[in-house]
């Protein structure tokens, strides 16, 4: 069984300063996932140029990641190297960079998990450090960082695991959001995601700038950080769904929930500070702060065993959506009843409001129910990223 979010345990194992997506990280409500293949070759991967603003002299694509072993990248000519700390220049930065041709632009992607990074304009300044098992591994850029050397670059990415002929892939916007950038899938079938609707980028920024609580996290016209990063640079309320999880306690300390994963049907009620389910094996989670809720960590954290781990990704894309209180039968299906309320998470709203089909990746739980914009085919024959127009 092939599971998003122990993909990316083997994608980010060693890497410094990862970004919060769940970069293909496993299907929330434990989705058993279509077996992938024999190992294949490399995947023919496209890149098509329409954003309308930037000619393909200016798009710089990098592919890094993890092959199983080492961090990686991936060179113009498909092959995978291992990150080493003697890629770095005399800047201090490797140049992973892969311009684009005048036309068409076509790669291998060989077998790995990791991301397709977009810098236009400028180069991402991306350095080879050791990592925590002594091995070299990449800083990643953190765009909402101020001080971080990327920062001023404009730049976004999307999310991968080629293995077996099979690809698992998604847009995201769990940490911040940029370019538009949209994915087309061929293999067993034809699948597209992350489109926006024409006019979709500038809405974006205008809806969480309109928002209460959220405008600041509005960088210029360079991007929309996520609020869970907006906690660690000041922009964002550190007790935004503290008054949330209260009427959440309150509701449940009356009556039960009920959560349906994989497993089986988890009842749960609140005694003090814990919310505890009985049901195919016994979980409990305490109170969690914002910070947990914006992340899906911390009392949300979800291990990969099949039990607690659904249940805290179906409670975390309720608290997200703001549809715990509401409804005592989770997962929440209906769009409709996302997002309402003063406690609403507006970010993501404007995300999946944004989307031709309405699925985005606004937090890390956005999965649950299918409503993250993610596809996967277990015998992909070719992936075009394109970035759509500004």
């Amino acid at each position: 069984m092939i599971s998003r979010r122990s993909l990316i345990r083997g994608a980010a194992a060693s890497a410094v300063a990862l970004p919060a997506a769940g970069l293909l990280v496993t299907q929330a409500g434990g989705v058993t996932r279509k077996k992938a293949g024999k190992a294949a070759g490399p995947l023919s991967l496209k890149i098509v140029n329409k954003s309308g603003q930037f000619d393909n002299k200016s798009v710089h694509v990098y592919i890094v990641g993890n092959d199983g072993t080492n961090q990686v990248h991936v060179t113009p000519e498909g092959e995978l190297k291992p990150v080493s700390a003697g890629d770095n220049g005399s800047d201090g930065f490797t140049d992973y960079a892969i311009p684009l041709s005048g036309s068409e632009t076509t790669l291998k992607l060989p077998e790995m998990s990791g991301r397709i990074y977009f810098a236009l304009g400028d180069k991402l300044k991306i350095k080879a450090v050791e990592g925590g098992d002594g091995k070299a591994a990449l800083a990643y850029p953190a765009g909402w960082v101020a001080s971080d050397p990327n920062f001023g670059v404009l730049h976004d990415c999307a999310e991968f695991t080629y293995k077996n002929g099979a690809m698992y892939c998604n847009t995201t916007m769990v940490d911040m959001f940029s370019v538009p950038l949209s994915i087309q899938l061929k293999g067993d079938k034809d699948q597209t995601t992350g489109t926006l609707k024409e006019g979709g980028r500038e809405k974006i920024f205008k809806d969480v700038a309109a928002a209460e609580g959220f405008s600041d996290l509005v960088i210029d016209d360079k991007r929309v950080i996520a609020p869970g990063h907006g906690l660690g640079e000041g922009k964002f309320a550190e007790n935004f769904f503290d008054a949330y999880v209260e009427e959440v306690w309150s509701t449940y300390s009356g009556k039960e929930l009920v959560v349906t994963t994989n497993a089986g049907k988890f009842t749960g009620k609140v005694s003090g500070d814990k919310l505890s389910f009985t049901g195919p094996a016994e979980v409990s989670f305490n109170k969690p702060s914002t910070k947990d809720i914006l992340f899906c960590d911390g009392a949300l954290a979800a291990p990969n065993d099949g039990t607690t781990g659904p249940v805290a990704a179906i409670l975390g894309a309720a608290f997200n959506r703001t549809t715990l209180a509401s409804t005592a039968s989770q997962p929440t299906t209906d769009p409709a009843e996302f997002y309402k309320g003063k406690f609403a998470h507006q970010y993501s709203k404007a995300m999946h409001a944004a989307t031709e089909d309405g699925k985005a990746y606004g937090f890390a739980f956005d999965d649950v129910a299918s409503f993250a914009s993610y596809i996967e085919d277990g015998g992909a024959g070719e992936m075009t990223l394109t970035l759509t127009p500004f």
